[in-house]
Protein backbone atom coordinates (compact mmCIF):
# COMPACT_ATOMS: atom_id res chain seq x y z
CA UNK A 1 0.00 0.00 0.00
CA UNK A 2 1.38 3.78 -0.92
CA UNK A 3 1.94 5.82 2.03
CA UNK A 4 -0.95 8.32 2.84
CA UNK A 5 -0.62 11.83 3.41
CA UNK A 6 -0.66 12.72 6.83
CA UNK A 7 -0.92 15.83 9.48
CA UNK A 8 2.82 16.79 11.16
CA UNK A 9 1.52 18.06 14.07
CA UNK A 10 -2.45 16.63 14.26
CA UNK A 11 -1.32 13.23 12.52
CA UNK A 12 1.71 12.24 13.47
CA UNK A 13 2.59 13.53 16.55
CA UNK A 14 -0.95 13.41 17.53
CA UNK A 15 -1.19 16.93 19.00
CA UNK A 16 -4.70 17.73 17.75
CA UNK A 17 -6.88 19.18 19.31
CA UNK A 18 -4.24 20.88 21.28
CA UNK A 19 -6.59 21.44 24.38
CA UNK A 20 -7.49 18.33 25.33
CA UNK A 21 -3.70 16.77 24.42
CA UNK A 22 -2.46 19.67 27.00
CA UNK A 23 -4.63 18.46 29.31
CA UNK A 24 -3.77 14.48 28.57
CA UNK A 25 0.09 15.40 28.63
CA UNK A 26 -0.20 16.69 32.10
CA UNK A 27 -1.53 13.29 33.47
CA UNK A 28 2.19 12.06 32.43
CA UNK A 29 3.59 14.81 34.08
CA UNK A 30 1.74 15.61 36.90
CA UNK A 31 -0.43 11.91 37.56
CA UNK A 32 -3.89 12.30 38.27
CA UNK A 33 -6.29 10.70 40.44
CA UNK A 34 -4.85 6.84 41.43
CA UNK A 35 -2.36 7.51 38.35
CA UNK A 36 1.24 8.16 39.42
CA UNK A 37 3.25 10.88 37.26
CA UNK A 38 5.65 9.29 34.72
CA UNK A 39 9.28 8.72 35.71
CA UNK A 40 12.25 10.14 33.52
CA UNK A 41 15.70 10.54 34.25
CA UNK A 42 19.39 10.65 32.86
CA UNK A 43 19.66 7.50 31.38
CA UNK A 44 16.16 7.93 29.61
CA UNK A 45 18.44 9.72 26.93
CA UNK A 46 20.23 6.48 26.02
CA UNK A 47 16.83 5.51 24.43
CA UNK A 48 17.89 8.43 21.90
CA UNK A 49 19.61 7.16 18.72
CA UNK A 50 19.67 10.33 16.16
CA UNK A 51 21.05 8.65 13.45
CA UNK A 52 18.27 6.13 13.27
CA UNK A 53 15.70 8.71 14.28
CA UNK A 54 16.53 11.01 11.55
CA UNK A 55 15.41 8.69 8.54
CA UNK A 56 12.31 7.06 10.22
CA UNK A 57 11.22 10.57 10.58
CA UNK A 58 12.01 11.23 7.18
CA UNK A 59 9.50 8.27 5.83
CA UNK A 60 12.90 6.19 4.99
CA UNK A 61 14.48 2.89 6.24
CA UNK A 62 17.57 2.99 8.17
CA UNK A 63 18.24 -0.33 7.28
CA UNK A 64 16.62 -0.99 3.88
CA UNK A 65 13.91 -3.22 3.79
CA UNK A 66 14.13 -3.76 7.53
CA UNK A 67 11.72 -3.56 10.34
CA UNK A 68 14.22 -2.70 13.57
CA UNK A 69 13.50 -4.00 16.91
CA UNK A 70 13.91 -0.93 19.23
CA UNK A 71 12.72 -2.04 22.68
CA UNK A 72 11.69 -5.54 23.75
CA UNK A 73 9.82 -6.66 26.59
CA UNK A 74 11.21 -5.86 29.90
CA UNK A 75 11.40 -9.19 32.30
CA UNK A 76 12.54 -7.02 35.78
CA UNK A 77 9.98 -4.45 35.89
CA UNK A 78 9.74 -2.09 37.95
CA UNK A 79 6.67 -1.43 40.31
CA UNK A 80 3.60 0.22 39.07
CA UNK A 81 2.74 1.87 42.12
CA UNK A 82 6.14 4.20 41.20
CA UNK A 83 4.63 5.25 38.15
CA UNK A 84 5.33 4.65 34.04
CA UNK A 85 9.35 4.67 33.88
CA UNK A 86 11.33 5.59 30.58
CA UNK A 87 14.31 5.29 32.75
CA UNK A 88 16.69 2.10 32.29
CA UNK A 89 17.75 1.15 36.10
CA UNK A 90 16.59 -2.78 35.89
CA UNK A 91 16.22 -3.57 31.98
CA UNK A 92 16.44 -7.19 30.70
CA UNK A 93 15.33 -8.69 27.46
CA UNK A 94 14.41 -11.99 25.84
CA UNK A 95 17.99 -12.76 24.95
CA UNK A 96 19.64 -11.78 28.28
CA UNK A 97 20.72 -7.95 27.09
CA UNK A 98 19.14 -4.85 28.06
CA UNK A 99 17.45 -3.47 24.76
CA UNK A 100 14.63 -2.60 26.92
CA UNK A 101 13.73 0.04 29.88
CA UNK A 102 12.05 -0.16 33.27
CA UNK A 103 8.20 0.34 32.13
CA UNK A 104 8.46 -1.83 28.70
CA UNK A 105 5.52 -4.33 27.97
CA UNK A 106 5.53 -4.30 24.18
CA UNK A 107 7.85 -4.73 21.50
CA UNK A 108 8.64 -1.33 19.61
CA UNK A 109 9.02 -1.64 15.78
CA UNK A 110 10.85 1.44 14.74
CA UNK A 111 9.72 1.83 11.00
CA UNK A 112 9.42 4.99 8.70
CA UNK A 113 6.70 7.69 9.73
CA UNK A 114 3.76 7.04 7.44
CA UNK A 115 3.88 3.34 7.34
CA UNK A 116 1.23 0.78 6.85
CA UNK A 117 0.53 -0.94 10.11
CA UNK A 118 -1.38 -4.46 9.64
CA UNK A 119 -2.92 -6.40 12.33
CA UNK A 120 -0.76 -9.53 13.91
CA UNK A 121 -3.74 -12.18 13.43
CA UNK A 122 -7.38 -12.14 12.21
CA UNK A 123 -9.65 -10.61 14.73
CA UNK A 124 -12.42 -7.57 15.62
CA UNK A 125 -11.04 -4.40 15.99
CA UNK A 126 -12.79 -3.77 20.19
CA UNK A 127 -11.14 -0.09 21.06
CA UNK A 128 -9.85 2.96 19.23
CA UNK A 129 -8.63 5.98 21.28
CA UNK A 130 -6.37 8.55 21.46
CA UNK A 131 -4.34 9.37 24.62
CA UNK A 132 -1.55 11.97 24.69
CA UNK A 133 -0.01 10.77 27.89
CA UNK A 134 -0.29 7.04 27.35
CA UNK A 135 0.78 5.96 24.05
CA UNK A 136 -1.11 8.23 21.57
CA UNK A 137 -3.66 7.00 19.14
CA UNK A 138 -3.86 3.25 19.84
CA UNK A 139 -6.32 0.19 18.40
CA UNK A 140 -7.18 -2.92 20.11
CA UNK A 141 -7.64 -6.30 18.32
CA UNK A 142 -9.30 -9.41 20.25
CA UNK A 143 -7.96 -12.16 18.15
CA UNK A 144 -9.92 -14.43 20.48
CA UNK A 145 -8.64 -17.61 22.58
CA UNK A 146 -7.76 -15.19 25.14
CA UNK A 147 -5.27 -13.09 22.81
CA UNK A 148 -5.71 -9.56 22.25
CA UNK A 149 -3.09 -7.17 21.01
CA UNK A 150 -2.51 -3.19 20.60
CA UNK A 151 -0.96 -0.82 18.36
CA UNK A 152 0.23 2.14 19.55
CA UNK A 153 2.16 5.78 17.98
CA UNK A 154 -0.33 5.66 15.22
CA UNK A 155 -0.89 8.61 13.04
CA UNK A 156 -4.33 7.39 11.37
CA UNK A 157 -6.32 4.82 12.13
CA UNK A 158 -8.00 2.95 8.54
CA UNK A 159 -10.66 0.83 10.57
CA UNK A 160 -13.46 1.44 13.49
CA UNK A 161 -14.53 -0.47 16.01
CA UNK A 162 -16.31 -3.88 15.13
CA UNK A 163 -14.75 -4.60 12.11
CA UNK A 164 -13.77 -7.95 11.64
CA UNK A 165 -10.36 -8.41 10.33
CA UNK A 166 -8.22 -11.00 8.17
CA UNK A 167 -4.96 -11.67 9.38
CA UNK A 168 -2.21 -9.10 7.53
CA UNK A 169 -5.56 -6.25 6.93
CA UNK A 170 -4.31 -3.25 6.70
CA UNK A 171 -5.48 -1.53 10.08
CA UNK A 172 -3.65 2.25 10.30
CA UNK A 173 -0.46 4.63 8.97
CA UNK A 174 2.37 4.79 11.23
CA UNK A 175 3.37 7.57 13.54
CA UNK A 176 4.52 8.65 16.36
CA UNK A 177 1.53 10.18 18.28
CA UNK A 178 1.57 10.82 21.65
CA UNK A 179 3.75 12.82 24.43
CA UNK A 180 6.67 10.17 23.74
CA UNK A 181 7.11 11.47 20.61
CA UNK A 182 6.31 15.09 20.84
CA UNK A 183 9.17 15.07 23.78
CA UNK A 184 12.19 13.46 21.74
CA UNK A 185 11.21 14.77 18.43
CA UNK A 186 14.03 14.96 16.04
CA UNK A 187 15.91 12.63 18.26
CA UNK A 188 13.62 9.46 19.35
CA UNK A 189 13.20 7.04 16.93
CA UNK A 190 9.50 6.76 15.79
CA UNK A 191 7.57 3.00 16.11
CA UNK A 192 4.76 1.30 16.85
CA UNK A 193 4.46 0.25 20.34
CA UNK A 194 3.01 -3.70 19.92
CA UNK A 195 1.36 -4.61 23.48
CA UNK A 196 0.53 -8.32 23.29
CA UNK A 197 -1.71 -9.60 26.37
CA UNK A 198 -2.96 -13.00 26.90
CA UNK A 199 -5.47 -13.90 29.53
CA UNK A 200 -5.76 -10.08 30.11
CA UNK A 201 -2.13 -9.73 31.35
CA UNK A 202 1.13 -8.61 29.44
CA UNK A 203 3.07 -11.19 27.82
CA UNK A 204 6.24 -11.25 25.52
CA UNK A 205 5.54 -12.76 22.44
CA UNK A 206 9.21 -13.56 22.39
CA UNK A 207 9.58 -16.91 24.34
CA UNK A 208 11.73 -17.98 27.38
CA UNK A 209 13.49 -21.49 27.19
CA UNK A 210 10.66 -24.10 27.87
CA UNK A 211 8.09 -21.98 26.50
CA UNK A 212 6.00 -21.54 23.44
CA UNK A 213 6.49 -18.28 21.31
CA UNK A 214 3.35 -16.40 20.22
CA UNK A 215 4.92 -15.93 16.75
CA UNK A 216 3.69 -18.21 14.37
CA UNK A 217 6.49 -18.68 12.52
CA UNK A 218 8.19 -19.53 16.04
CA UNK A 219 11.32 -17.74 16.93
CA UNK A 220 11.47 -14.61 15.07
CA UNK A 221 7.95 -12.88 13.93
CA UNK A 222 7.20 -13.30 10.03
CA UNK A 223 4.81 -11.48 7.77
CA UNK A 224 1.07 -13.03 6.90
CA UNK A 225 0.65 -15.40 4.29
CA UNK A 226 -3.01 -16.81 5.45
CA UNK A 227 -6.18 -14.19 5.01
CA UNK A 228 -8.66 -16.29 6.67
CA UNK A 229 -10.53 -14.50 8.32
CA UNK A 230 -11.64 -16.87 11.33
CA UNK A 231 -11.25 -16.75 14.31
CA UNK A 232 -11.57 -18.71 17.89
CA UNK A 233 -14.06 -16.22 20.11
CA UNK A 234 -12.87 -15.78 23.98
CA UNK A 235 -15.27 -16.29 26.26
CA UNK A 236 -15.76 -14.37 29.16
CA UNK A 237 -17.02 -15.34 33.11
CA UNK A 238 -19.52 -12.39 33.98
CA UNK A 239 -19.60 -12.48 37.82
CA UNK A 240 -15.26 -12.24 37.34
CA UNK A 241 -15.67 -9.05 35.15
CA UNK A 242 -18.38 -7.68 37.86
CA UNK A 243 -15.50 -9.07 40.12
CA UNK A 244 -12.63 -7.08 38.59
CA UNK A 245 -15.11 -3.71 37.81
CA UNK A 246 -15.68 -3.82 42.03
CA UNK A 247 -11.51 -4.21 42.31
CA UNK A 248 -11.39 -0.89 40.74
CA UNK A 249 -11.39 2.26 43.07
CA UNK A 250 -11.54 5.33 40.87
CA UNK A 251 -15.52 6.01 40.86
CA UNK A 252 -15.71 7.97 38.13
CA UNK A 253 -14.06 4.50 35.56
CA UNK A 254 -15.96 1.97 37.77
CA UNK A 255 -19.48 3.89 36.60
CA UNK A 256 -18.33 4.33 32.86
CA UNK A 257 -17.05 0.87 32.24
CA UNK A 258 -20.57 -0.56 34.30
CA UNK A 259 -22.65 1.65 32.14
CA UNK A 260 -21.55 -0.07 28.75
CA UNK A 261 -24.11 -2.19 27.62
CA UNK A 262 -22.83 -5.86 26.73
CA UNK A 263 -20.32 -8.05 28.69
CA UNK A 264 -18.20 -8.04 25.72
CA UNK A 265 -17.46 -4.72 26.26
CA UNK A 266 -17.22 -4.37 29.91
CA UNK A 267 -14.54 -7.21 29.98
CA UNK A 268 -12.40 -5.37 27.09
CA UNK A 269 -12.66 -2.16 28.65
CA UNK A 270 -11.45 -3.93 32.10
CA UNK A 271 -8.35 -5.51 30.46
CA UNK A 272 -7.64 -1.95 28.66
CA UNK A 273 -7.83 -0.38 31.96
CA UNK A 274 -6.06 -2.80 34.25
CA UNK A 275 -3.26 -3.05 32.13
CA UNK A 276 -2.91 0.88 30.84
CA UNK A 277 -3.77 2.43 34.34
CA UNK A 278 -2.95 -0.32 36.84
CA UNK A 279 -3.00 1.52 39.74
CA UNK A 280 -6.75 2.10 39.72
CA UNK A 281 -7.56 -1.26 40.89
CA UNK A 282 -7.12 -2.96 44.00
CA UNK A 283 -5.92 -6.52 42.60
CA UNK A 284 -5.55 -7.59 38.73
CA UNK A 285 -7.97 -10.49 37.97
CA UNK A 286 -8.67 -12.32 34.86
CA UNK A 287 -11.97 -11.87 32.78
CA UNK A 288 -11.82 -15.16 30.80
CA UNK A 289 -13.75 -17.89 31.39
CA UNK A 290 -11.20 -20.31 30.78
CA UNK A 291 -7.53 -20.01 30.94
CA UNK A 292 -5.95 -19.85 27.42
CA UNK A 293 -2.25 -21.22 27.03
CA UNK A 294 0.31 -19.71 24.74
CA UNK A 295 0.45 -20.50 21.37
CA UNK A 296 1.71 -19.58 17.97
CA UNK A 297 -0.65 -17.13 16.61
CA UNK A 298 0.95 -13.90 15.79
CA UNK A 299 2.86 -12.39 12.75
CA UNK A 300 4.56 -9.04 12.04
CA UNK A 301 2.30 -6.57 11.80
CA UNK A 302 3.52 -4.95 8.53
CA UNK A 303 3.34 -5.95 4.77
CA UNK A 304 5.36 -7.83 3.16
CA UNK A 305 5.24 -5.33 0.52
CA UNK A 306 7.69 -3.31 2.22
CA UNK A 307 9.73 -5.27 4.27
CA UNK A 308 11.47 -8.28 4.03
CA UNK A 309 12.22 -9.31 7.92
CA UNK A 310 13.82 -7.69 11.06
CA UNK A 311 16.83 -6.73 13.24
CA UNK A 312 17.87 -5.65 16.08
CA UNK A 313 18.33 -2.10 17.46
CA UNK A 314 21.65 -2.82 19.63
CA UNK A 315 23.33 -5.50 17.48
CA UNK A 316 23.35 -2.16 14.56
CA UNK A 317 26.70 -0.87 14.21
CA UNK A 318 25.51 2.69 15.76
CA UNK A 319 28.56 3.33 18.40
CA UNK A 320 32.07 4.85 18.43
CA UNK A 321 32.34 3.42 21.66
CA UNK A 322 29.71 1.66 24.29
CA UNK A 323 29.18 5.62 25.74
CA UNK A 324 28.81 7.77 22.33
CA UNK A 325 26.97 7.69 19.65
CA UNK A 326 27.16 8.09 16.36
Amino acid sequence: MAKQKIRFLGDTLGLAPFPLRFKQALVAIRGEEDVPPSRWGLSSLKQLYPKVAFKLWRGTCFVPNKVIISNLFNHTPTSHENGWSVRKTQTLDIRGRGLTYDSHNGTDFAIPVGTTVCTAAAGKVVHVISEFNRGGLKIFIDHGEGLMTCYAHLAKSLVQVGDILHRGQAIAISGYSGIDGAVTFPFGIPHIHFNVWLNGLPVDPFAVEGQTSLWLNGVMPSFATDTNPHFVISEYDPGLVMEAIDACKTPSVKTRISMLSTLEEKAVQVIIEMNYYPTRFVKHLSVFATNYPRKPMLDLPFSASDFDGVVFLDDLPLRRNKNKLV
